[in-house]
């Protein structure tokens, strides 16, 4: 990563703190007033120490300076324990706010850009990315601000005692920033590269857990072992690269912290000595001044120190930063929302010279053109390829177009999306049931629903049959476990005929069906297709007889429309029919 790009990044990440700047900046007061505390702290043990060794005191003497000093100790504690506090809270709501414009930006960018990545590079950015994050805001940050103020604090006590020893503190300090720095930039480096390695292996190991059977079948499962080994080497070098790196930076400071703190004593010392005669004003140097200063001077570099153990914390930020920066902004053309509420009629859908696009603005298809008025029932129907999925990932928001598709006479990219999409119902061919009841995902789409509409909804989808005798409070576990592929796909049959939708959009819903069942829902869903308007993508003759109008496309283009005794003996529809019937099966594909 380029020093260009790391500023860039920087940048981006301060931009995020006034999110969280309420508690930023508690952080940063309660350090100040822990250094005051520290200075306190010293003073009262320089103080005793010069009464007992030049003026012979008794300890008895110091019952107040002991309280005091008690109380600075108890004061300092809780005071850390109000930073900790402050910073998980600032790390937190940052953490909180990330992933929901995350997860803002993948409702918007819609499936078909998610599908081009694994879905564990997307559970890496969502957490661990997300994750290492949280101590910049709540360590690095407010340590940053303590850094420059703490030292302040230190000097504003020392320089009226001994110029000297300020000056000395004074420009030993820029010594320790200089050299983490140039380590520093080596650290965002080797995280960002571990970060890539991590994304690549939970993409790997997520993929190999969802295809095991098939890896398995085939005889791969030592390749796959193999190639998981690797990565799991390479994220372990990577990972020690860091470490190497965290640990040079505190090495770094450590020494030149002991540098610094031993040029003061030796000055101290010389000056006892008597071989020294500078820095002090008329008062001279007492013993309370050199305890004094020389027990500030460790407490005078602790910021930077500290600074430089969470120095490595900056550096993770940066490369988690890089890819969450790089989604956030990136420039994924979809429909833009517009505000445009849609007219009460009757649905009416007119596409002209309408050409689809890819998120990353490839063409999908030629230019379009077709109308679909109201309750009509529409088949599509072509090679795989053609750009059936594409027009129907359209018209339901996920791709974006040129030229021109209204719905009831306005642009569907002035619409609003909500608005139009809670028109829509929709079912295709692997379902996706989410972790919780039966219940909550019949009613995904509809949560108001009465107990005599789910009924419903379940005897015409055919579900009743198993769901009553599962239960409805039944719990779906991860991957639909313990649902087969049929039933699931009933269940979101049902959730569709739960929603009060005007236009119903059905991409093979049939595709996981026995027979029976698939008798059963095509006669529920073709008696629901007469009261509201469907476009279905199918391959069975069955249904392509039963639809009002088919749409054949080849290629990108829409180029045969008709009704099925219309096309069957024409064109490249009666192509893909008799070249199907020489099968002697019921499906086109």
């Amino acid at each position: 990563m380029d020093k260009q790009r790391q500023k860039q990044l920087q940048k981006w990440l301060r931009q995020q703190q006034k999110i969280v700047k309420k508690w930023l900046y508690l952080n940063v007061l309660f350090g100040t007033f822990s250094a005051l505390l520290v200075v306190g702290q010293m003073w009262f043990l320089a103080s005793m120490l010069h009464k007992m060794i030049m003026e012979q005191q008794a300890p008895s003497d110091f019952f107040g300076e002991l309280t005091l000093l008690l109380a600075c100790f108890i004061g300092r504690a809780l005071l850390f324990w109000l930073r900790e506090r402050s910073g998980f809270q600032a790390g937190k709501t940052l953490r909180i706010h990330l992933r929901q414009q995350i997860l803002d930006k993948l409702a918007q960018v819609g499936p078909m850009t998610i599908q081009q990545r694994p879905a564990g590079s997307w559970a890496a950015l969502m957490l661990e990315q997300v994750e290492n994050i949280h101590n910049f805001y709540a360590r690095y940050l407010p340590q940053q601000f303590l850094s420059l103020i703490t030292p302040l604090v230190i000097l504003c006590f020392v320089f009226p005692l001994n110029w000297a020893a300020g000056l000395i503190l004074f420009l030993t300090l820029p010594l320790l920033p200089i050299f983490m720095a140039l380590v520093g930039f080596k650290a965002a480096d080797a995280n960002q590269r571990n970060i890539g390695v991590l994304s690549r292996l939970s993409g790997q190991f997520l993929d190999s857990l969802k295809g095991l059977e098939t890896i398995r079948l085939f005889g791969q499962a030592d390749a796959q072992t193999e190639q998981i080994f690797k990565r799991t080497e390479e994220f372990r070098i990577s990972t020690m690269d860091v470490l190497k790196m965290a640990f040079l930076s505190s090495a770094v400071l450590e020494f030149f912290t002991a540098i610094s703190i031993a040029v003061m004593a030796v000055y101290f010392g010389f000056i006892y000595l008597g071989e020294l005669d500078f820095g002090y004003y008329d008062v001279g140097v007492s013993l309370f001044i050199g305890f004094f200063c020389l027990m500030l001077a460790p407490e005078f570099y602790q910021p930077l120190r500290e600074l430089g153990v969470y120095y490595h914390d900056k550096a993770a930020a940066i490369g988690a930063a890089d890819s969450i920066e790089t989604f956030l902004t990136s420039d994924v053309s979809t429909q833009s929302n517009g505000n445009i509420a849609l007219p009460d009629q009757p649905l009416n859908i007119v596409a002209v010279d309408c050409q689809i696009f890819s998120p990353q603005g490839t063409a999908l298809t030629e230019p379009l053109n077709f109308t679909i008025q109201a309750q009509q029932h529409i088949a599509l129907v072509g090679q795989s390829g053609a750009g059936k999925s594409s027009l129907m990932n359209m018209l339901l928001g996920f791709l974006p177009y040129q030229g021109s598709i209204k719905i009831n006479g306005v642009e569907l990219r002035e619409l609003g999306i909500k608005q139009w999409r809670a028109l829509l119902a929709w079912v295709g061919q692997n379902p996706q049931l989410i972790k919780g009841s039966l219940r909550e995902n019949i009613v995904l789409g509809n949560p108001q629903a009465t107990d005599d509409q789910i009924s419903e909804a379940l005897r015409l989808s055919r579900a009743d049959e198993f769901v009553y005798r599962l239960g409805l409070e039944r719990e779906i576990q991860d991957a639909n476990m313990g649902i087969s592929g049929g039933q699931a796909q009933r269940i979101a049959i049902a959730r569709a005929l739960l929603r009060p939708y005007q236009f119903l959009l059905l991409d093979e819903p049939t595709a996981s069906l026995d027979m029976q069942s698939e008798q059963q829902v095509l006669a529920a869903l073709h008696h629901l297709s007469k009261q509201q308007t469907t476009l279905m993508i199918t391959h069975r003759i069955e249904d392509l007889k039963q639809c009002d109008e088919i749409w054949v496309m080849k290629q990108g283009q829409i180029i045969q429309q008709g009704k099925f005794t219309e096309l069957e003996k024409q064109g490249f529809f009666a192509e893909l029919l008799g070249n199907q019937e020489l099968l002697g099966t019921q499906e086109i594909r």
